[in-house]
């Protein structure tokens, strides 16, 4: 090696460990955060579909069934039914939140590649199935000759208890707690409204049920807030 050869060398080795710029490195972990969380679930969706669905439907069948709406009917032993008109408003409100859970899902899942991806499209039409499934024993019940409070209760109760699953399923799957306690708060809340009887269960639904997805998606937007303000002021 020439005396020339030397300095060379030394500012090839200085120049191979010199550190990331700064600003470089805050960049590339910026990017980095804000793929992670474009594959996370935002709650403020799918709670917020969920809380409105239960809220508004289970409500109209509530006050229909006690009067204060009109449309409801006394059924056989002075039951007391909702009416029609809110059986269709709240079947179309839980198709929906059905429909934008499974497109949600799907959407999600298609964020990461393999085998995360495939189980996200499995979990979002596991609702459609889950659903259906739950229509038909409510069939089969009727043509038993299942009373019409037991196939107000059993319906809204299993109706529950498939939601309350399937959100401890997507906890598991997404590794997400808000998820998972609120699918066991789910399934609390239908064996309350088990008991509670018709059509104090319907209120129960409404207010336990819908509020409490509701206040999910509060809490999941205060969290986003608080995150985001943190984020802006460290890129700042």
């Amino acid at each position: 090696m020439t005396h020339d050869d030397a300095p060379h060398s030394s500012q090839l080795d200085v120049g191979d460990d010199a550190p990331l710029d700064p600003a470089e490195s805050l960049r590339i972990i910026a990017a980095q955060t804000d793929k992670v969380r474009a594959t996370q679930v935002d709650g403020r969706v799918l709670f917020g579909v969920w809380g409105v669905a239960w809220l508004v439907g289970y409500l109209a069948l509530y006050l229909t069934a006690e009067g204060h709406l009109p449309g409801g009917s006394s059924g056989p032993g002075g039951l007391l039914l909702p009416a029609t008109w809110a059986y269709i408003v709240f079947a179309a409100l839980i198709w929906t939140a059905v429909a934008v859970t499974i497109v949600y899902s799907i959407r999600v899942g298609s964020g990461v590649r393999g085998v995360s991806a495939r189980t996200g499209a499995m979990y979002g039409w596991s609702w459609f199935i889950a659903f259906a499934g739950m229509g038909t024993i409510i069939g089969g019940l009727v043509n038993l000759g299942a009373s019409d409070e037991i196939v107000s209760l059993m319906s809204n109760s299993l109706a529950c208890l498939v939601v309350g699953i399937m959100y401890l399923a997507g906890g598991t799957f997404w590794q997400d707690t808000r998820q998972y306690i609120l699918g066991i708060w789910i399934i609390l809340v239908a064996v309350v409204a088990l008991y509670a009887g018709l059509p104090g269960a319907f209120l129960v639904m409404a207010v336990l049920g819908g509020g409490g997805f509701l206040l999910g998606a509060l809490g999941d937007h205060l969290v986003r807030t608080t995150r985001t303000t943190r984020t802006a002021r460290s890129r700042g």
